[in-house]
């Protein structure tokens, strides 16, 4: 920012906070709220700047807080909450009857979020995500409820224990849903490709359809690493494994691999498709056309494809990808983020700084 902006930007977070020193504005829920608030006042000055003309209101509320949407009831919750912190921070009364009336409500909201996933059949990764974020969100609101002595210790310990608990059992019913909803089909038959030389061409990149966010980064560069059971990518230079292909002949594993091209092929090509298979999966080399084919990671959320492989390698590469987006997910992380020791969950109470905010 300008010097002008950076003033202006003072100025209205002092009009915000009332004040220039927040109570415990350094460090937990309330340097969260604080955060939000810097963010939607920066961006308001920053589009006066660009327009000359009055931008979003400081109080206005973002579409996502912390990944997730705020359409979500949790993430309603936790928005609202936000924002009504930095104007009672300093009231330790007022303060600590808001985060009782919220922490109530969000853990209502988290005990039927997770009702729905694990006996409603309403999981999916989206689910997932919004429960770890209230979860989180809300074992650090009793944390602060704690540092203004409005609850006992035990009360944040016995909280971290059953969301320790609970994200143990949606962790498997997580990977139960993948392996039930991730599909994968090979494009269509290919028809021969008359007068050609020997080989085969076909784009290199998937055409993504009703794709967004972290299902597309999935699907770009590979998908599985190379010590997986089978794999497949949307870029050259790919190998498929399927020992599921093995029915009899030598044995050996599928392997489907990209050749590099010659000086003849251009971008989003394949110059060759080499094949080393046992009986029972067998490819013409002349090949051309043919429909496209289908990933499904969940439900309403497709994949259209082009990546040209053996029907018997659907099962592995299906396999392939919930084990690849298990990791991604890095599930076991979150799950240690619940794994507080008493030592660590003791310096967590004890941090009491307070936000001062410096004016030149």
């Amino acid at each position: 920012m300008s010097s002008e902006q950076q003033a202006a930007f003072n100025q209205s977070l002092t009009a915000e906070l009332g004040c220039c020193r927040v109570t415990h504005g350094g460090v937990g829920v309330v340097a969260l709220a604080l955060y939000v608030l810097f963010d939607q006042v920066a961006q308001q000055i920053r589009a006066q700047g660009l327009t000359q003309g009055p931008g979003s209101a400081p109080g206005s509320k973002a579409k996502r807080i912390f990944g997730i949407g705020a359409s979500s009831r949790i993430g309603r919750i936790i928005q609202t909450y936000l924002s009504l912190v930095p104007g009672v921070a300093n009231s330790e009364e007022a303060m600590a009857e808001t985060t009782e009336l919220y922490d109530g409500w969000l853990k209502l909201e988290l005990l039927d979020h997770y009702e729905r996933m694990t006996m409603k059949k309403r999981m999916s990764t989206e689910a997932m995500q919004q429960w770890l974020t209230g979860a989180a969100f809300h074992l650090h609101m009793r944390i602060h409820q704690i540092r203004l002595n409005s609850v006992p210790l035990g009360s944040a310990e016995s909280l971290r224990l059953s969301y320790k608990t609970g994200l143990k059992h949606l962790v498997k019913g997580y990977g139960a849903y993948l392996r039930r909803n991730i599909l994968e089909t090979a494009p269509g038959p290919l028809k021969p490709k008359p007068g050609s030389a020997t080989g085969l061409k076909s784009s290199n990149t998937s055409v993504i359809r009703n794709v967004t966010g972290s299902e597309s980064r999935l699907l770009n560069a590979s998908l599985a690493s190379p010590a997986d059971e089978g794999y497949v990518s949307a870029t050259p230079g790919v190998i498929v494994r399927d020992r599921s292909c093995k029915e009899g002949g030598s044995g050996e594993d599928f392997v489907l691999s990209q050749q590099k091209g010659g000086d003849n092929a251009t971008e989003g090509e394949m110059s060759r498709v080499a094949l080393n298979t046992s009986a029972g999966c067998v490819r013409e080399e002349e090949e051309e056309g043919g429909g496209l084919g289908l990933l499904v990671i969940e439900p309403l959320r497709n994949v259209s494809h082009n990546v040209q492989h053996h029907p018997c390698e659907s099962e592995a590469i299906q396999q392939a990808l919930v084990t690849r987006i298990l990791k991604a997910q890095d599930l076991e992380h979150n799950r240690n983020f619940f794994l507080y020791s008493p030592k660590v969950l003791r310096s967590l109470v004890r941090q009491r700084d307070d936000f001062e905010l410096k004016t030149n």
